[in-house]
């Protein structure tokens, strides 16, 4: 060998590997150069195979393709080198889309090569993407364990990591969201650090799970990142894919801008001439062009313009011929969907097996019920819809974590809002509530099973406590490493919290049957039929439609702004614009949804079940609130089974964090309460670790601490204590948690909320650790007014009344009306 001609080639190899195709294809030519000008005609081919990969890696496949079939013409070539070039061509006509083509040259290639185990593994890395792009995921695993093996021996650790980030891969297509996210996640430091490319395809696969799990905004975002990043590389393919699964994602909650995405890379793919990609994206296309009446994350109904129908016809064909069978059944249920929904003729709704994927098994669900409510058959809409939403529930019973739970409500939304409407329309309460009870219940029928304790995790933590103290009021969550903690903890979080049982929810009769003759439960249902609630007593059950609900609904934002100034402006002319501005809008709102609701109800206690429009509304506040006791149940079930526990209140522990400016009066007020049985926590003492532990040994914890919610991830929601921040995550990991759980820190109550019905923040990480009622506002309260209301509710804990009664007994003996509200059991 010309020893020029081989080391130009090994350094063209570690670029290419390195995904530094731009660099790797000028070394690549000189070492061709090299190698002719030597006589080198082996080596020569085994540079031209690699030239190849390089030119379609670099959107110039027809060069590439050119370029391979000419070096396997030449004369004299070893067994191995033209095992090479015939992979290389395999898997440059993969990238076209010509499937059946290539699997027979990755097929000529693995038979062809004998003394190389590592370079038949490669091959059999190509042809697992292949059988994936297929569907055909038991070679694509089969392929994939045996390069693992083979590079467990005698390959590197990228090589072994790479193989096992493609087995998550594959375990993503195949619907085993866990073990994608766990391989994909160990995998992707290794990978990622070879460049700037490997990091970004990594999390475009990583994107796919993510959008998978419902977290489209992660996915979205890490999508645009990976685009830039190809592009920055000159890997137009690629660029193109991560088009193609940005516009899947936004196919969802947005179909006009998946519509645009799509179209995006349709036209990127058919510049390279792959021409199955293009294809597959313009199926996308056409999906959200049919999207109209779907619901997006808010529950509103998104518009669209339809696709043409001869169109569509040809192109499902196309797709099906090219072995896209999920592309072209999901396309064909889109088209019967739409069909529906505007009321025309049914067309052939194609046959959906078990093996499909989930997405396309929901449409099948979708496309069924949408037709039995155009044909007026109400109760078919909801034996569809549920058949749905339980072959959903059976695959997320697999997933503890509370991060899943809330995002993967996104693959039964429309189902839901279906079966609700299906239901408000029959007017039948025994219907109404069980479908309440599936939107309120739907993530909370698994019961978590904790992980054990976990250094890495506690290390990690502490960590990010530190970038954000040292942020100093900044904003610390766009800082890079306080960005991969914060992936690296929520991804474990999702593959460690295992799933213990599921809870099956309870039926009227036995919600009714729980209720005092003093109580009364209203449960709210927004559907398309609108807001409506079904108020529930130990006498029966009556359905209240809200229809005044459509004009108030625009005093909901204006109502935060209101409290906010209300706590902020204490004195002085505008303190009395602000409390008329305020008492306004909590009486128009009441007169909406409260008032009529409790018309006929005796009701000085009143349970209350709300979808995610009502999400943060100070029920305590609300004229028709007044006097009353009041809980927010996650869901009757919950409340129900909760009732069945004594909630003894033996101990009670208070900590009060940094800067707030009557938290150790607040603290002394409601310790004063408890004698002994208080351990109070100021100062330096007031730490996350003593927090903890002061968690595991009281009945009651409260926390009086600046708060922040987090919006993007509803688990950093923190309270800052005296080293730092106390995470929803420190929450979720905690072992043994207080029955009452006190939030005396603004925003601690918010909620973000995912889908249009589920909620998830700082409260609801408290009672997903197993906390029975947490009292917290959603939004700023004055020091003076907290301090007054919550010292005075620590004399009815003490007693051993109820949270939610002794909160309404201290709103009545301070006369002071906070936004404070019991959530989960308060009675």
């Amino acid at each position: 060998m010309t020893p020029d001609a081989s080391a130009l080639y090994a350094a063209a190899r570690a670029l290419t590997h390195d995904r530094r195709y731009g660099e790797a294809e000028s070394v690549l030519e000189d070492a061709g150069n090299a190698a002719a000008a030597a006589g080198e005609a082996d080596l020569g081919a085994r540079i031209a195979g690699t030239r190849a990969y390089v030119l379609d890696q670099l959107g110039r496949p027809e060069d590439g393709e050119q370029l391979c079939r000419a070096a396997l013409d030449a004369p004299g070539l070893s067994a191995h080198t033209r095992g090479v070039l015939e992979g290389q061509l395999g898997t440059i006509l993969a990238h076209r889309g010509r499937a059946a083509e290539a699997a027979d040259w990755l097929g000529r290639a693995i038979a062809q090569i004998t003394d190389d185990p590592i370079a038949v593994a490669n091959l059999r890395m190509n042809r697992s993407v292949l059988a994936m792009q297929l569907g055909d995921l038991a070679t694509a695993t089969t392929e994939l364990e045996e390069a693992v093996a083979v590079y467990e021996v005698s390959g590197s650790e990228a090589e072994v990591a790479e193989a096992r980030h493609n087995l998550g891969y594959a375990a993503l297509i195949g619907g085993d969201l866990v073990r994608a996210l766990r391989e994909m996640g160990a995998a992707r430091p290794v990978v990622a650090a070879a460049s700037e490319a490997n990091a970004a395809i990594c999390d475009m696969d990583m994107a796919e799970a993510l959008r998978d799990a419902g977290l489209v905004t992660e996915a979205e975002r890490m999508l645009e990142r990976a685009a830039l990043a190809f592009r920055a590389n000159g890997m137009t393919q690629a660029r193109a894919e991560a088009e193609f699964h940005l516009a899947r994602s936004l196919l969802r909650h947005d179909p006009g801008e998946a519509a645009k995405a799509a179209a995006r890379a349709a036209r990127h793919f058919d510049a390279l001439g792959a021409t199955a990609w293009r294809d597959r994206a313009r199926g996308i296309r056409a999906r959200a062009l049919l999207s109209g009446g779907s619901f997006g994350r808010s529950g509103r109904v998104v518009a669209t313009p339809g696709a043409d129908d001869a169109e569509v016809s040809t192109l499902a064909s196309v797709l099906s011929a090219q072995g896209f069978a999920s592309d072209a059944t999901a396309l064909r249920l889109t088209r019967e969907l739409w069909r529906a929904r505007r009321g025309e003729r049914a067309g052939h709704a194609p046959a959906v097996d078990e093996a499909a994927p989930l997405e396309v098994r929901m449409l099948a669900h979708e496309v069924r019920a949408e037709r039995a409510a155009r044909s007026g058959d109400d109760a078919q809409v909801r034996r569809h819809a549920a058949s749905g939403l339980d072959e959903l529930s059976a695959w997320r019973s697999s997933f503890g974590s509370l991060d899943l739970q809330t995002s993967l409500a996104m693959h039964g939304n429309t189902l839901m809002m279906a079966g609700l409407g299906a239901a408000v329309r029959s007017g039948r309460p025994e219907v109404v509530f069980d479908w309440s009870e599936r939107a309120r219940h739907l993530s909370l029928q698994v019961v978590p099973l904790r992980p054990p304790a976990d250094p890495a995790q506690a290390a990690e933590l502490s960590e990010l406590r530190m970038l954000r103290t040292e942020a100093a009021g900044g904003e610390w969550s766009t800082d890079p490493r306080a960005v991969e903690l914060g992936e690296r903890l929520r991804r474990r979080q999702w593959t460690t919290t295992g799933a213990e049982g599921l809870e099956q929810p309870v039926d009227l009769a036995t919600a009714s049957a729980a209720l005092g003759c003093d109580t009364a439960l209203l449960t709210y249902v927004f559907s398309t039929e609108g807001l409506a609630c079904l108020v529930v007593t130990a006498r029966g059950a009556e359905l209240v439609p809200l229809r005044a609900w459509v004009d108030a609904r625009s005093d909901l934002p204006a109502l935060r702004s209101d409290l906010d100034m209300s706590a902020a402006v204490r004195g002085g002319p505008m303190a009395d614009v602000v409390r008329r501005s305020l008492a306004s809008r909590l009486e128009r709102l009441s007169e909406a949804i409260l008032d009529a609701p409790l018309r006929g109800a005796d009701a000085g206690r009143v349970v209350i079940t709300a979808p995610g429009v009502l999400a943060g509304l100070p029920w305590n506040m609300l004229t028709g609130a007044r006097g009353r006791a009041i809980t927010v149940a996650a869901s009757t079930t919950r409340w129900v089974r909760g009732r069945r526990d004594p909630m003894p209140s033996a101990t009670a522990a208070f900590a009060v964090g940094p800067r707030i400016a009557r938290g150790e009066e607040e603290a002394a007020a409601g310790a004063a309460a408890w004698g002994e049985r208080a351990d109070v926590l100021t100062g330096e003492t007031a730490s996350v670790d003593a927090v903890t532990a002061a968690a595991g040994r009281a009945d009651v914890l409260h926390i009086a601490a600046h708060g922040r919610q987090a919006v993007d991830n509803p688990l950093f929601s923190a309270v800052q204590l005296a080293d730092g921040a106390l995470f929803g995550y420190d929450v979720d990991r905690m072992p043994t948690v207080p029955r009452t759980v006190v939030l005396s820190a603004c925003e601690a109550g918010r909620s973000a909320v995912r889908w249009g019905e589920e909620a998830v923040g700082m409260t609801r990480a408290w009672l997903h650790a197993g906390a029975q009622v947490v009292v917290a506002a959603p939004v700023i309260v004055a020091d003076d007014d907290a301090c007054e209301v919550l010292g005075a509710l620590h004399g009815g804990l003490a007693r051993g009344v109820a949270p939610a009664v002794a909160l309404a007994e201290a709103t009545e003996r301070t006369g002071i009306l906070t936004p404070f509200l019991c959530h989960g059991n308060g009675f």
